[in-house]
């Protein structure tokens, strides 16, 4: 797919967080490439948005690693075609301490994922499984942050994510326009600190960056 106009929109997005390199451009557009000939088989991302991938799912995912930019060690779960994992993955791919776990329980997205980091160049591990199984049972070193796009509701983030948050891990969610009802609604339930980003891709969604994480007791 051509990239030249799409990207006049990116650079804008990329301009206000600083230069994206040569480099990484190049890996994105293999990850691109990736997406649109697994997507007749995979259904990878909405047919309805592959005329505008760059913006809609690339620009998009790039906002999930700039909002955390210490985070070196990622789990993004339900990792999907990898909206935002491996462009995470993609971003951090020449720090030498860096990597991303991606879960994912459909397996042939999961080979996918694989192959899109093999493709790529970037450090990351998929793990084939529910994410409620990969979390109890992760033997895989300390996380700096979750992520997670167009997953689930945000009470049932945290319950999926708390293995990794109760350890300290920060967490950054995607979320639409009706993101405060589910602030309120899990605020019910976790405890939490949170900074409120407007989305650089669309100003109704909402990129939500947590920290200090816990169930409520009272």
């Amino acid at each position: 797919m051509a990239r030249p106009v799409v990207l006049n929109d990116t650079g804008q997005i990329v301009h206000k967080y600083g230069d994206v390199s040569r480099e990484t451009l190049e890996r994105l557009q293999i990850y691109v490439d990736l997406v649109l000939k697994w997507q007749p088989a995979q259904n990878l991302i909405a047919p309805s948005t592959i005329a505008d991938i760059w913006t809609r799912h690339v620009a998009d995912s790039l906002q999930t690693q700039w909002l955390d930019p210490a985070a070196r060690v990622w789990v993004d779960i339900g990792s999907g075609g990898g909206f935002p994992g491996i462009v995470t993955a993609i971003l951090l791919a020449d720090e030498p301490d860096a990597h991303v776990h991606l879960i994912e329980s459909n397996q042939r997205k999961a080979a996918f994922l694989r192959t899109a980091l093999r493709e790529t160049g970037s450090t990351g591990t998929v793990h084939p499984g529910r994410i409620e199984s990969v979390a109890k049972d992760w033997r895989h070193g300390p996380v700096d942050a979750i992520s997670a796009r167009a997953l689930a509701s945000l009470d049932l983030l945290f319950s999926l994510s708390e293995p990794f948050t109760a350890a300290g891990a920060g967490a950054v969610f995607h979320k639409g326009q009706d993101f405060q009802r589910e602030v309120n609604e899990a605020s019910d339930a976790w405890n939490f600190d949170l900074v409120e980003k407007v989305s650089l891709v669309d100003p109704v969604s909402r990129m939500l960056v947590f920290s200090n994480i816990s169930a409520r007791t009272d």
